[in-house]
């Protein structure tokens, strides 16, 4: 193989009940490609050039050794030699098309869409779980703790529970193909850290009470298919009552998604994205009117109408 470009979606991280333990893969019913993709092909120099573009590439560190893909390729190279494998020359492009601090697993997509494009460009050397595993560690460095909520929907699709044992990081669940993800990033930027720091460092029994009970609940009812059981569920009380306050607005807009007919409303990862859950299309297309014109803080903002991405990270091209 000489060259393979490679598509890695947008994803949920927590999804509401899940903090740090569910997460699910997007896809825009409009057809386009919400993720980031990263193209790998023979290099004539040597160890990796990398060249970025896209929507938001400035916000990308100018120093292209300093970037995540960059250090995939190096991640990549530093594995594939403890197996007595070498890794070849690459120019590795990277497609831009989410914005860095989302809460639409912005790091998560470049990283899986990297690793993808490389070990599929060597043949596929490391298997699902061996590359799963090497994604999150990449991705654990620049969050400060690893973890798969982000990498696993994104690279596998679907909704995936983090099982985290060995040979298999997580699971996927029975998904609710009636439900609409209407997805809205408002144009600011929520750092993972800063997210992390303004949680507390311990909580009330009955929070942790309500919190196993909640995704428990929800596991239950992804597999019974009830779909009612299943939203009611949808509750977070580990994240979402300390980092509103970092959304413009959160309160007043999970109002209007409740009014709209939301079954569920929730911070998409760490923030500053939401994502509200519609059982109808025409539902899902007020929801997504009202978060363009009063959600969206500038140009950089944007809203979709999205199901659950079961296809995961594809070669493209």
């Amino acid at each position: 193989m000489e060259k393979v470009t490679v598509f890695a979606p947008a994803s949920i991280g927590n999804v509401s009940v899940g903090f740090d333990v569910l997460g699910a893969a997007l896809s825009p019913i409009d057809g386009e490609l919400l993720g980031d993709c990263v193209t790998a092909e023979a290099y004539a120099g040597d160890g990796c050039e990398l060249v970025c573009k896209g929507r938001f590439v400035d916000k990308l560190p100018a120093d292209p050794k300093k970037n995540i893909v960059y250090g995939c390729y190096e991640a990549f190279a530093v594995a594939l030699a403890a197996r007595g494998g070498e890794a070849r020359p690459l120019r590795l492009t990277l497609e831009k098309h989410l914005p860095i601090g989302s809460g639409l697993g912005s790091s998560a997509a470049s990283i899986v869409a990297a690793f993808a494009a490389i070990n599929a460009f060597h043949g596929n050397p490391f298997d699902d779980d061996s590359i799963l595993r090497l994604m999150g560690e990449l991705e654990g460095s620049i969050s400060g703790a690893v973890h798969y909520d982000n990498v696993a929907p994104c690279y596998l699709g679907g909704l995936q529970l983090m099982l985290e044992r060995p040979g298999q990081i997580s699971a996927g669940l029975p998904v609710f193909d009636e439900w609409y993800w209407v997805s809205a990033y408002p144009g600011i930027t929520v750092s993972t850290a800063e997210a992390r720091a303004i949680l507390p460092k311990h909580y009330s029994r009955s929070d942790i009470v309500a919190h196993g009970r909640h995704i428990a609940t929800f596991v239950h009812a992804s597999y019974a298919g009830d779909r009612v059981l299943a939203a009611e569920a949808l509750v977070d009380v580990v994240a979402e009552p300390y980092r509103k306050q970092l959304i413009p607005r959160f309160d007043t807009m999970k109002q209007a998604m409740v009014a709209e007919g939301a079954l569920a409303v929730g911070i998409s990862g760490s923030g500053p994205s939401i994502f509200a859950v519609a059982p109808t299309l025409p539902q899902a297309q007020r929801m997504e009117a009202w978060l363009k014109q009063h959600f969206l803080q500038n140009e950089r903002g944007f809203a979709h109408i999205c199901r659950i991405d079961t296809r995961g990270t594809r070669v493209v091209e």
